[in-house]
């Protein structure tokens, strides 16, 4: 009773009876359909590798990441994460911080005074030795820039996740009605031959009708597994985008911590106007009085 309920489905037979059947119009919706469905699989195989990859190696990009306390450090070592489109977008900014670095340096100075020793405190005049650090960092419209470039590194490896994804959509969307173009318009042949012979059997019929069928069948054969593909790709580009999105977030405030300069504008004038400190001297009027 199995054998009898299952063979006719997977009977070539049948397949192959309903093809030859097919009129001209249905063969060529069939050869079509053929075609999309090549490209389908072809997308489904090499979308699903790189999205493998980009999970594989997006995982081994952020914990390297984690581990780092400037957020620099790993362009600076060298490492590289083919295939991870967070780290693209890492490289990116990476590499116009350090433009911006390079090219557009903002360079403070903070001058810091330690006492010269235990007497000086005693005595009333304290001795101070002046210490100066220099540090490297970037203005606030540079890092605008690095801001534009992070959001357009986003967007680029978005687009680059998406791609392809139309041909998906179009084997799910407009391939049972390709099938259904052939199926018709075999029927209304069919039906035709029929009415010109005037011999309105179902043997005359069957024929006809089966090879209408097969176009139906060819195109829900593109559009089921090209269905459930989109829907788990999608899926994925979506989580995938969010956390590249996450993420430019998380670096540009981390860039911005470390090497943007965020004195204010009273700070920095402060800064340019104030006077080099020098040596008292007994000419002074304080010393006079």
């Amino acid at each position: 009773m199995t054998n009898i309920a299952f063979s006719p489905f997977f009977a070539s037979g049948a397949l192959r009876f309903a093809f030859e059947k097919a009129t001209t119009e249905g063969k060529m919706t069939i050869c079509a359909l053929i075609i999309l469905s090549i490209f389908s699989w072809t997308v489904i195989i090499t979308k699903s590798r790189q999205l493998y990859r980009a999970r594989k190696a997006g995982r081994k990009f952020f914990h390297a990441y984690r581990e780092t306390r400037d957020p620099l450090e790993i362009a600076r070592r060298g490492e590289e994460f083919d295939g991870a489109p967070a780290y693209e977008l890492y490289y990116t900014g990476a590499e116009e911080v350090e433009y911006h670095l390079k090219n557009h340096p903002v360079r403070i100075e903070q001058a810091k005074s330690t006492p010269s020793g235990a007497s000086a405190a005693a005595s009333s005049a304290e001795t101070n030795i002046p210490t100066r650090l220099l540090t490297t960092k970037i203005s606030a419209s540079s890092f605008d820039q690095v801001r534009v470039s992070l959001e357009r590194a986003a967007s680029t490896q978005g687009l680059g996740l998406e791609k392809g994804m139309i041909i998906l959509s179009t084997a799910v969307a407009g391939g049972p009605f390709i099938g259904l173009l052939g199926t018709v318009w075999g029927v209304m042949e069919t039906f035709s031959g029929i009415a010109r012979a005037n011999a309105a059997s179902l043997t005359a019929m069957a024929p006809g009708v089966a090879g209408a069928l097969i176009a139906t069948v060819t195109g829900l054969f593109v559009a089921i597994p090209a269905m459930f593909a989109y829907n788990y790709m999608v899926t994925m580009v979506r989580a995938i985008t969010q956390e590249l999105d996450a993420f430019a977030s998380e670096y540009a405030t981390a860039i911005e911590h470390k090497y943007v300069d965020n004195r204010s504008l009273v700070d920095e004038l402060r800064e340019a106007l104030r006077p080099e400190a020098k040596e008292p001297s007994f000419a002074d009027p304080a010393f006079r009085d």
